[in-house]
């Protein structure tokens, strides 16, 4: 049976879509904009503490890498740290392209160096999702306590319509889909096509399922601990390289990551004006928490976002470009090591 390719087509109408959406979201974040204001700001930041800030970001993929080799420890895979990093950070690099195709990008990555099976691996990644979130919902708990009239001003200003009925119809549907899917299971493992899919679900509840088995908890919870700590301050220090926010507190801080985390949900390409959006709102919130000018706030925030994102893309460009070479080198060796044996 001849493999199927994926189809170009699909993947230029994804890369089209997400430039869309990063247009529209650019668009609307400067629609009567004063570039003068930001441009003012750019020549007075302290581009140091940016610096700074990159060395947390590029922290984070470390404790990222040594948490997932932790993931994957109990199905039986001892990987090095240094081929997690680089699948990681060749998946990231992947995102810039095509919006979530990250995800797929670094479980091939790993599978080519390390022989990890994608459906395992891809498990684990999703499951790394779901912590993700639960850290996220801490930090926006954090936010409520500290920044609660600020985090209700961005609520105001960001235009979100909350529907709770829908979320909980949404949670039904997908708890009744994976209680027949578990039902009915065997008999539709007697169905070639659907055997295969069966098998890869099978896989991926194997690496959804792994926290379980975890032998190191403790250092789970640390590498996790460690991540989010990094994603905190490569995102607050950044305030500290402009005049108009180096006196941000660091309850202000837990703010700006989770409406940050928010506006890189949207599938822009390469967070490209979902992430602008949000901090503009996010600091409009700040600044009318603290009785100033929201409109300024507004600039301040835009202009925190055209030295942030930079910085992240910079972080995933030159971390996934020196993957390419060293996950090369990586699967070099392994075919020596297969060719050696037969």
């Amino acid at each position: 049976m001849e493999k199927k390719t994926k189809s170009p087509l699909k993947s230029i109408l994804t890369i089209v879509i997400s430039l869309g959406f990063a247009g529209f979201f650019l668009w609307f974040a400067l629609k009567g904009l004063d570039f003068k204001v930001i441009q003012k700001s750019l020549s007075r930041a302290n581009y140091w503490w940016v610096l700074f800030a990159a060395c947390f970001g590029i922290a984070a993929y470390w404790f990222r890498a040594i948490r997932w080799n932790l993931m994957l420890e109990p199905m039986g895979h001892s990987i090095s740290n240094s081929n997690s990093l680089w699948s990681i950070s060749f998946g990231y690099l992947m995102n810039l392209t095509i919006p979530r195709s990250g995800e797929v990008a670094r479980a091939t990555a790993l599978y080519g160096v390390e022989k990890v099976p994608v459906d395992q691996s891809f498990g684990t990644i999703i499951l790394e999702r779901v912590v993700d979130l639960v850290c996220m919902v801490a930090f926006l708990g954090l936010t409520l306590v500290f920044k609660g009239e600020a985090i209700y001003s961005f609520y105001k200003n960001s235009g979100i319509q909350f529907n709770p009925n829908k979320i909980l119809i949404i949670l039904a549907i997908l708890i009744l889909g994976t209680i027949l899917f578990f039902v009915f299971k065997k008999k539709l493992a007697n169905v070639p096509v659907l055997d295969k899919i069966i098998r890869f679900i099978d896989g991926v509840f194997e690496g959804l399922t792994s926290i379980f088995k975890l032998k190191q908890k403790g250092k789970f919870i640390l590498y996790t601990i460690g991540i989010w700590v990094s994603y905190y301050f490569a995102a607050y220090l950044v305030c500290f390289a402009l005049p108009e926010t180096s006196s941000f507190t660091f309850d202000d801080g837990f703010l700006i990551l989770v409406v940050g985390t928010l506006g890189m949900i949207i599938p822009a390409s390469g967070r490209i004006g979902a992430f602008n959006l949000a901090m503009k709102y996010g600091f409009m919130a700040l600044f009318i928490s603290m009785g100033k000018n929201g409109e300024l706030g507004g600039e301040i925030g835009l202009t925190y976002s055209f030295i942030s994102l930079p910085l992240q893309i910079m972080i995933m460009l030159s971390m996934g470009l020196i993957s390419i070479p060293m996950l090369a080198r990586a699967r070099n060796k392994v075919v020596e090591k297969y060719e050696f044996h037969e």
